[in-house]
């Protein structure tokens, strides 16, 4: 894209709150779970999305918003898709209980494989490219190597369901939020792992009793951020052990039982997260204070993520099926 070119040489400036709506792309005939930027600065134009309609589609988000391919392995709702590190590929995993890896030009499967569940959250590890996690409706959580279709280890963690999942320190450790539903459930909320050897780190993270649908890390402070089913997002140390900020809380949106996904701007000094109203609240980092509020889409906003090269050019997504860009 010839407007990412400039921005490639130089630093990440100041995000500002996004103003106006740039395109509105509504391909769509389901819910959209997920979207993602293309990793690769170059190729940073394309946004994936994956959809409850049963697809994933590839949109060029930045110069024309029109929708590039349409990827339909899936049998069922797709729940959660992520670009490879190299941008040539997409891992995909859906209630059919399948994984896919699709080469992004050609459309075709490079690996396959059936899972034992319904799969709602998979992440890439952060060093090794061919390794990745995935998780869902099952107590446990498993990582798999691409080259050999192999499942390398399990995390068992005596839950419900994976939410979400979330690597810290280069890979070495990674957190998932569960769906614990049992009279001690707050103690087993979010559980931290050690990669290598699948052993628990620690399950009293957070006390309260809310689950998390989703975890973000901060790009330049050792915090992440968890958004709360209690209406607010919680911060904490991504150091052992963990512990919980207690004098901020990111309050005022909505989550009413969505998976909203939340997100720090590049730059790390917003914190920004959908609400199940279809606004868009953006926070300023350090003092937890709403700096303003988008009203975005008419159904659920479950997403809202930042450029990586781009300043304040923001892609949002909903319930209704539409993603939207904004700057």
């Amino acid at each position: 894209s010839e407007l990412i070119k400039p921005y490639l040489g130089s630093k990440y400036k100041l995000t500002e709150v996004p103003k106006s709506l740039i395109f509105h792309m509504s391909k769509h005939t389901g819910p959209v779970n997920e979207i993602q930027w293309c990793p690769v600065r170059q190729q940073s134009h394309m946004l994936l999305s994956a959809s409850m309609d049963k697809t994933i589609k590839v949109w060029d988000a930045v110069d024309t918003g029109c929708c590039l391919k349409t990827y339909s392995c899936h049998s069922c709702a797709v729940r959660a898709a992520q670009w490879s590190s190299c941008g040539r590929r997409i891992l995909s995993g859906g209630f059919d209980s399948m994984l896919y890896l699709t080469d992004v030009e050609t459309g075709k499967q490079i690996f396959s494989s059936q899972n034992e569940f319904r799969i709602s959250a998979l992440k890439f590890h952060p060093t090794e490219s061919n390794t990745f996690i995935c998780g869902g409706f099952s107590p446990e959580v498993k990582a798999w190597d691409i080259r050999s279709s192999k499942v390398l280890r399990v995390y068992k963690a005596a839950v419900q369901q994976t939410l979400d999942i979330l690597f810290l320190q280069e890979g070495r450790e990674f957190l998932t939020s569960t769906d614990a539903v049992s009279r001690d459930s707050a103690d087993r909320t979010v559980i931290a792992w050690d990669f290598q050897s699948a052993a628990k780190i620690s399950n009293q993270i957070f006390h309260e009793r809310y689950t998390c649908p989703s975890l973000t890390l901060h790009p330049k402070e050792s915090v992440f951020v968890a958004q709360t089913n209690g209406n607010y997002m919680a911060l904490f140390s991504a150091q052992r052990p963990y512990r919980i900020n207690k004098k901020k809380r990111y309050e005022g949106h909505k989550v009413e039982g969505f998976a909203v996904g939340c997100e720090f701007s590049p730059d790390g000094t917003l914190l920004v997260t959908g609400s199940s109203d279809g606004k868009v609240f953006f926070y300023n980092y350090h003092t937890a204070r709403i700096i303003r509020t988008l009203s975005a889409h008419k159904e659920a906003c479950v997403s809202a993520i930042f450029h990586p090269v781009l300043p304040s050019l923001l892609a949002t997504c909903d319930w209704a099926g539409e993603v939207k860009i904004w700057q």
